[in-house]
């Protein structure tokens, strides 16, 4: 802290005196500078003028200042993580919102996000299994969406566009680009089954699922496979990739034909599988 001699009271004086205040400011009497209504912050200071003589009085930042300036950095990494996260846009109106509420279990989505630290921290998973039209996008969609308002990192992807973005590159690259797959908090694998069963296809499937499984970060898989058919899978390239799945997440069943939404979306677009 500077010393308030005389000299600089004068200086802070003279520069009170042609202030430019905004509304929520105003010129404290016990220092003389400007301080903010709201948190009674400085929002103006005073430091030597150095290697000259005399002092100068720049503005500073006061406590509610620096917590708009965080939420609003806030703001947009949760956008930049949604723009990264939710690939598909329609994806972008699966949320709790927009709940029809005729799924009782979308109550487990809402837990599974209240949960969120004990999940993370537990590796726990979902494995969500049903028929077509169950809902089972849709809710895990709203654990995305929610998760990602909360500044969690999750991308909402399927394999068949994993796949896409796998053909082409050289090993290096397809080990760097599924290795960026961990980077998430959450991964969110959609509509598991849809994909062509080429031998290509299940070793990156496995590469992906493995590599997943030992960063023990959660994943959620939705499939419209039976639980038998996961548990007994026909081939050994399946049984690879679902041993590690179960092994991680917990298997829930969405009985019933419901989307789950208020309102009707538009069909998943899908890229071209291999």
């Amino acid at each position: 802290m500077i010393e308030i001699t005389a000299e600089i009271r004068a200086l802070i004086d003279k520069a009170a005196a042609g202030a430019e205040l905004a509304g929520n400011e105003y010129i404290d009497p016990a220092d003389g500078l400007i301080h903010c209504k709201k948190c009674k912050g400085q929002r103006q200071t005073i430091v030597p003028n150095f290697g000259k003589p005399g002092y100068f009085m720049p503005r500073c930042i006061c406590q509610c200042q620096r917590e708009a300036e965080e939420r609003q950095r806030r703001m947009e990494r949760i956008k930049r993580r949604k723009a990264q996260g939710l690939q598909d846009r329609y994806l972008c109106d699966y949320t709790f919102a927009n709940d029809n509420g005729q799924n009782p279990l979308m109550d487990k989505a809402r837990a599974y996000v209240e949960n969120w630290k004990e999940a993370y921290g537990n590796n726990t998973g979902l494995l969500l299994f049903g028929d077509v039209g169950t809902g089972k996008s849709f809710f895990a969609g709203c654990i995305a969406n929610a998760l990602l308002d909360r500044d969690v990192p999750v991308l909402m992807t399927n394999f068949p566009t994993i796949l896409n973005r796998l053909t082409g590159m050289f090993s290096e690259d397809r080990a760097a680009f599924i290795a960026s797959l961990d980077e998430y908090d959450l991964l969110i694998i959609d509509d598991l089954g849809v994909e062509r069963s080429t031998d290509y296809a299940m070793e990156q499937m496995f590469f992906v699922i493995d590599s997943r499984y030992h960063s023990r970060r959660p994943m959620i898989i939705t499939t419209n496979l039976k639980l038998s058919e996961l548990k007994k899978p026909p081939a050994l390239a399946h049984a690879r990739i679902y041993d590690r799945i179960l092994e991680r997440c917990a298997p829930s069943s969405l009985p019933g034909r419901t989307s789950g939404r208020k309102t009707p979306m538009p069909p998943k677009l899908r890229p071209k599988t291999l």
